[in-house]
């Protein structure tokens, strides 16, 4: 996942829901779990957080963060690196 700094967290306080941008502070507590989603973009994947249910009994937080995608390593990627992804790509579509 990437960093914190490209995070939001949706914070559920009964049927109210706040939302806040990362970097996030150290968490002394947390239930930890993960969804994958294919969204659009961060809004998208915001108001499906929304439709939520209050994960926890009293007020809680969800924090979302995209995923480190392939285009995220730039120059580091070699076309042979390339080629290789390209191909398991086509594999997986299958």
């Amino acid at each position: 996942m990437q960093p914190s700094t490209k995070g939001v967290r949706v914070h559920f306080s009964g049927k109210d829901r706040a939302v806040t941008t990362g970097p996030f502070a150290e968490t002394t507590e947390l239930v930890a779990g993960y969804w994958l989603w294919e969204v659009k973009d961060m809004d998208e994947a915001i108001a499906w957080v929304k439709r939520c249910p209050n994960p926890m009994p009293d007020d809680s937080d969800i924090e979302i963060r995209p995923l480190v995608t392939f285009e995220d390593f730039g120059e580091a990627v070699t076309p042979e690196i390339k080629a290789v992804y390209d191909e398991m790509q086509k594999k997986s579509q299958h």
